[in-house]
């Protein structure tokens, strides 16, 4: 297991980084000959000539590979080794990073003629790369993709981070919540400036159409399913894209836990808004033992909160629509019904569920349940519970459940998600401090607070200059000799990141 990293772990990573920084220039800028002049923003983007050798001897590869370098027919396999490697949790430690990169280090100074003789033969010529400062710019003109479930905020809170970053708005609100999308579409345009505002309604048509056109950025928020048809769209014009997606989060619930605490924290984001949320506890994994200890718990909460007749309850919505009412009905009859199971299509009415003995092959666990649904399904130990959710694409959010903090601690670890949280449901989201977004199949980029802004400005690199002090900077040019070599490397070697004579 993977302890947090202290301080003086990331110092090592730190040095490593900057050692082969250090040994790349150095690499590059020393030996016989004329030097390859680099600047240290990039490790291969500004060579300067040196002179001609004798042509490299070409490695002769039939069938075979050389070295690390794989052929086609063998890609399959090293892929599947390098998940292996890094599903195992290898590459996790700091002590293994920093290893890596001073083995990166020796690469450069044992291969220094050898790197050198390649680069004269494949580029002769030199950039220059550095900077000063980042300026933070608009990126133009904006789509933002609404979903049902969250009309008001998931339309307000990335139109606030666009508009702060200077962009102009394509504002495209779900049709399915469709008594939000009127009272934006009437009302809202009339507190925004119409010159850099718009808002586009209608339905998957007229969303596709939408998607024809050329934007500078796209945000959107829905299924992966469509989240694959707005990529899509948007490689055809290169334009970049945050997805918030969804995905089956699942919660790891430790046998060391008080079973009351843990109903009323899972219950309660479980069925918030009738589970029509991204980020809701989608299934639990527990142990039987657990299970047994977890059901009463839970049958008590549900009934605390919303009543011996949850259908009364003021506190439980109802289902968006009848076509996800029906998908949800056929979801019941996946496992056993341990809590709950009533439902009303005339009033899109589905009681608070607890499922059990649930297969993992079963439809209620192959696809994002989106309603007040909670399988359980039954693991022996923690490494087999975390086996079952690294299996899996990587979800939106994690949770883990114990009054152990080294099991939280494993699981945070030894798992990816777009968002984690120990002890609690999806508080993490509402911590303006915190970026929420996915990675992998749960979606890309993350917002919230300032990284709404971040999100939707084009981080430019900046670098000013006056036309003085040219001596200084003329020992950078051809010819070359070893006393400019020799001033090279120092100032390269005691200049600060906002300063640079190259």
């Amino acid at each position: 297991m993977e302890r947090p990293r202290s301080l003086p772990e990331h110092s090592q990573l730190i040095k490593g980084i900057a050692g082969i920084r250090t040994q790349g220039q150095a690499a590059l800028l020393t030996g016989p000959g004329s030097p390859q002049l680099r600047s240290s923003a990039c490790l291969d983007c500004a060579e300067l000539p040196v002179p001609q050798r004798a042509p490299l001897k070409a490695s002769v590869q039939s069938d075979q590979t050389a070295g690390g370098n794989i052929g086609m027919d063998s890609v399959g396999d090293t892929l599947q080794r390098l998940r292996e490697t890094f599903s195992a949790g290898r590459t996790r430690p700091a002590e293994f990073r920093a290893t890596q990169l001073k083995g990166l280090g020796r690469f450069l100074r044992d291969n220094k003629q050898l790197l050198q003789e390649a680069l004269a033969r494949d580029l002769r010529k030199g950039t220059q790369l550095d900077r000063a400062f980042i300026r933070k710019e608009p990126f133009g003109l904006v789509l933002i993709i609404v979903p049902w479930n969250y009309p008001l905020n998931l339309s307000l809170v990335p139109l606030v981070g666009a508009l702060a970053a200077g962009n102009c708005v394509v504002l495209k609100p779900s049709e399915i919540s469709k008594n939000m999308e009127q009272v934006l579409a009437e009302v809202l345009p009339r507190y925004l400036d119409q010159s850099c505002f718009a808002m586009v309604l209608g339905g998957p048509e007229e969303t596709g159409q939408l998607l024809e056109h050329r934007f500078d950025y796209i945000f959107f928020t829905g299924s992966p399913r469509v989240g694959r048809i707005v990529m899509t769209a948007a490689a055809k014009h290169l334009t970049p894209v945050t997805l918030e997606l969804g995905g089956k989060n699942p919660c790891y619930v430790d046998d060391n836990c008080d079973p009351e605490t843990v109903a009323n924290r899972v219950a309660f984001f479980r069925y918030f808004n009738t589970g029509q949320t991204c980020v809701a506890p989608d299934y639990v994994l527990c142990s039987p033992e657990m299970q047994e200890r977890l059901l009463p718990a839970l049958q008590s909460t549900i009934a605390r909160f919303f009543g011996e007749d949850p259908q009364s309850s003021p506190n439980l919505g109802r289902i968006i629509n009848d076509k996800h009412f029906q998908r949800l009905q056929g979801l019941l009859g996946c496992g056993r019904v341990a809590i709950g199971g009533q439902s009303d299509q005339s009033d899109r009415y589905i009681a608070p569920t607890v499922l059990v003995d649930v297969q993992e092959t079963e439809p209620v666990m192959q696809e994002e349940i989106f309603g007040p649904i909670l399988p359980i399904v039954n693991v022996r130990s923690l490494d087999e519970a975390i086996d079952f959710i690294n299996r899996r694409e990587k979800p939106l959010a994690l949770y883990a459940f114990s009054k152990s903090s080294e099991v939280v601690k494993q699981v945070l670890a030894r798992t990816s998600s777009g968002g984690f949280c120990g002890n609690d449901g999806f508080m993490h989201v509402s911590l303006a401090s915190l970026p929420f977004g996915g990675v992998g199949a749960s979606g890309m980029g993350g917002y919230h607070g300032k990284f709404s802004f971040d999100t939707f400005s084009h981080h430019r690199a900046c670098l000013l200059r006056s036309q003085g002090m040219e001596k200084v900077y003329s020992i950078r040019y051809p010819p070359y000799t070893p006393r400019n070599l020799r001033m090279l490397l120092v100032a390269m070697e005691t200049r600060s990141c906002s300063c640079t004579l190259l």
